[in-house]
């Protein structure tokens, strides 16, 4: 399952910018949730892992406690490894200024 949030970043009077060339930014950041790191052998003092490679949604909407469960291992999503991919996409209409 992937999911997508798209925030929209542009710099305000108030807020220092941290570069002088950019006017807007656009930040896309996708989240995946990759293999399951539950240890279901931790009752035993063991370590085991059940092998599922990545999250797969059961049936339901999205934001109801049914897509938040595995379907090929049954657990919730927070046993899954997050992974952030993170993209800056920069909009510079004007030129840098030079500092004269």
């Amino acid at each position: 399952m992937r999911k997508r949030q798209v925030v929209l970043r542009r710099s305000s009077p108030e807020e220092p910018s941290r570069s002088s060339s950019t006017a807007s930014s656009l930040t896309v950041r996708t989240v995946r949730y990759g293999e399951c790191q539950k240890n279901h052998a931790a009752a035993v003092g063991g370590y085991a892992v059940d092998g599922c490679r990545e999250f797969m949604a059961s049936r339901g909407e999205e934001g109801t406690l049914a897509a938040l469960t595995c379907a090929a291992c049954g657990c919730h999503r927070s046993f899954h490894r997050r992974e952030i991919e993170t993209e800056v996409i920069c909009d510079c209409n004007s030129p840098p200024s030079t500092g004269n």
